[in-house]
């Protein structure tokens, strides 16, 4: 394991007010939000739209890595340049989705497990060759009448932390993403119990083997009520939540955390990021920043609608979206951001 090289990675990755930008969602999750807009559901549509992203002006003074998939990493343009030499021709660092998607848990109804350790090296190796500096790893909890079990958390925190030291050992930095979801009714307090559950499990995990915290991002959700709560906590109460339970769970060696959006609209992502700096930007001892997906890509994406002509207009407005967050990340956020998001 090449430690400093790991270090340096994950410090680029985190430095300055920048965030990710994880434009790794699978064919049929691309597909979906295609279909919902009308949009073409082919490789070559799928291309076009990463293809505005990557090539989207000024995108790296607030994006300073780029999380891929299988697919987008092996794309290039009309001319024949891969999407991986433009981002790193733009100083933003490659990342790749290497999981292969959560299925139902045999044994644990309404449970997910996460798949995709067989030839996981062999696989890392070949990233690596191709340009991608980290990985990312999505575990799925659901907060429901009976679940999360501890079977359950306890499953997805050791794939976890086999995936994270296989990442090290190939020379690239593992984002480790356990997203307690946000689907149901359930209270802010219901989520911060098991999100700090969630927590303890997955460091546990990783301490048992032997993967080096300063080595790794933890990308996890912020503690929320759930979308069909009856009470929505204000940005504050979710920024003490949060932050409180992270000082509890994440140890200080880790150098960064990038929030997963989650399903919450771009404008409360990056209110409640807003705030979580405000309220504790001297008391955290590592880097706090996004990774969105939908939070930031949504809006570019509802004006691209699959047509050469939208896209210049469309990359103006992703790059907005990630500039208004790399505001948030300095605490700095307003409303009015929002009628006027780029000076």
């Amino acid at each position: 394991m090449e430690l400093q090289s790991l270090k340096y990675i994950a410090k680029q990755l985190m430095a300055g007010n920048k965030g990710l930008l994880a434009m790794d969602e699978s064919t049929n999750t691309c597909n979906k939000r295609f279909k919902a807009l009308n949009i073409p559901q082919t490789e070559e549509y799928r291309r076009k739209y990463r293809d505005l992203i990557v090539n989207t002006p000024k995108l790296e003074e607030a994006i300073s890595g780029a999380i891929l998939f299988d697919e987008t990493i092996r794309q290039s343009t009309p001319d024949g340049k891969l999407f991986v030499d433009i981002l790193k021709e733009k100083g933003i660092i490659p990342g790749i989705k290497v999981d292969e998607s959560a299925r139902d848990m045999d044994g644990f109804p309404g449970e997910k497990i996460t798949e995709g350790l067989d030839g996981l090296p062999e696989r890392l190796a070949e990233y690596y060759k191709m340009g991608a500096r980290f990985a990312k790893w999505r575990a799925v909890i659901t907060i429901g009448e009976n679940t999360p079990t501890s079977g359950s958390i306890k499953a997805n925190a050791f794939l976890l932390a086999r995936y994270a030291i296989i990442c090290q050992e190939a020379g690239i930095v593992p984002i480790v993403e356990p997203e307690v979801l946000m689907d149901g009714d359930h209270s802010l307090q219901t989520c911060a119990e098991v999100t700090n559950e969630v927590l303890h499990a997955v460091f546990n995990q990783l301490y048992q083997q032997r993967v080096n915290f300063e080595g790794m991002i933890l990308k996890p959700n912020m503690i929320v009520p759930g979308i069909k709560a009856a009470q929505q906590d204000s940005a504050d109460v979710v920024a003490d939540a949060t932050i409180n339970c992270f000082l509890r769970c994440v140890p200080a060696a880790v150098p960064g955390i990038a929030f997963l959006s989650g399903g919450q609209s771009p404008e409360l992502a990056s209110e409640r990021l807003n705030a979580m700096h405000v309220r504790f930007k001297d008391k955290m001892p590592w880097a706090l920043t996004f990774s969105y997906s939908r939070a930031v890509q949504q809006p570019a994406l509802e004006k691209w609608g699959g047509k050469d002509e939208n896209i210049e207009e469309a990359q103006k407005l992703l790059y907005e979206r990630a500039h208004i967050n790399t505001v948030a990340r300095d605490g700095k956020y307003t409303p009015e951001l929002e009628k006027h998001p780029v000076a």
